[in-house]
């Protein structure tokens, strides 16, 4: 028996970094997986799951429109019969010091990580109540976003916007039994190597001096606590925001 069997989960940005490693390990569990992203990477994590006799399916489309929120839930419920999980994870960076930061770079981060959020949520919250789920809702958000970042004030700024977007909506659906939280973790993966490394230095040396942080994690080390939040076990925990960076507690 896996702590997720029966689930049918959609995740974004699950082509590479931490959503590959939820999709891979949540479908270990027994879930059925949406994997997203804008490339055919999504449909390689897509065979190596049903090459370990995981159920997935694949929708390859950049997020952050009302019409591939709809697309990954209706594709969730057509494949698998329903969707339980949303979990906004896909990302971008456009780095830039404010005075030469692009207003497209400014806005296609915010669009990819906090509109996105948003339309999927909407989407998936919307089948949920009309379904009677008690459903689960995951935000991936980061340090950034609780004390910003040197080169950042987009990504912090989506980051933030997404714990916002967390505690609102985890206040509005707790009548319905969804529980809405997001994971803070300090974890290396495709994005963080994509940043300039004075920029990512930078954030590394912020993450050791406000945490009990000894190392970067890797997907692996923060999937057992996506799965928890996904899993029917997390029915009495909504609003929060877990740090997963080898520090204890909540932030």
């Amino acid at each position: 028996m896996g702590k997720l069997d029966g689930r049918s989960i959609v995740i974004t940005g699950s082509g590479r970094g931490l959503g590959k490693g939820f999709a891979i390990e949540m479908a270990k569990e027994g879930a059925s997986i949406v994997v997203n992203d804008i490339d055919d990477s999504a449909n390689e994590v897509v065979n190596g799951i049903k090459a370990q006799g995981g159920k997935a399916t694949a929708v390859i489309a950049g997020v952050g429109t009302k019409e591939v929120a709809e697309k990954l839930v209706n594709t969730a419920v057509s494949e698998f019969g329903k969707i339980d999980v949303m979990i906004n994870n896909a990302g971008i960076l456009r780095d830039g010091f404010i005075n030469k930061m692009k207003e497209e770079d400014f806005d296609d981060v915010i669009t990819v990580h906090l509109k996105a959020a948003f339309l999927n949520s909407q989407a998936a919250i919307k089948y949920m109540i009309e379904n009677k789920i008690k459903g689960r809702i995951i935000n991936m958000t980061s340090s950034a976003g609780i004390y910003g970042n040197i080169g950042q004030a987009n990504y912090s700024a989506a980051k933030a916007g997404i714990i916002g977007l967390t505690l609102s909506n985890a206040k509005e659906l707790v009548r319905y039994g969804i529980c809405v939280n997001s994971i803070a973790p300090a974890a290396q993966t495709a994005l963080t190597d994509s940043m300039p490394e004075k920029v990512r230095n930078m954030f590394y040396k912020q993450l050791a001096a406000t945490s009990t942080i000894q190392r970067m994690g890797q997907p692996e080390d923060v999937a057992p606590m996506a799965i928890f939040l996904a899993s029917e076990d997390s029915y009495f925990v909504t609003g929060q925001i877990i740090a997963v960076m080898g520090a204890t507690g909540a932030i």
